[in-house]
């Protein structure tokens, strides 16, 4: 009969002398890459995949915020950039993976 200490530290067998369950060593290691998944690897392909969306469906006239901190009114988009207004008259071309969230319609006018 095996103790709860058994669970997490191995006996010392004899040479020679008959080996446990080969799954019992294996079975801690699928425990924790099973929770490396669910706690952090899909996770973050979720929000991945979210900001990639993000990214493909933006537009002239959205208004977005940077990871960089610059709230600005887009005005061009091509395949990897987009021009933003950030000022009357001033524009600034930035990659369209810096966009860290499309911001509801006038708040580029309230700020």
């Amino acid at each position: 009969m095996q103790t709860i200490m058994d669970l997490f530290i191995s006996t010392a067998n004899a040479q020679g002398a008959e080996q446990g369950n080969p799954f019992g060593f294996f079975l801690p290691l699928l425990v924790i890459f099973g929770a490396f998944y669910f706690l952090l690897i899909r996770p973050q392909h979720k929000k991945q995949k979210a900001h990639t969306e993000l990214v493909s469906a933006l537009s002239t006239g959205d208004e977005v915020l940077t990871a960089g901190g610059i709230l600005g009114k887009v005005t061009a988009v091509s395949e990897h950039y987009a021009t933003l207004e950030i000022a009357d008259n001033v524009e600034i071309k930035i990659q369209k993976s810096t966009v860290s969230a499309v911001v509801p319609k006038g708040t580029f006018d309230q700020a």
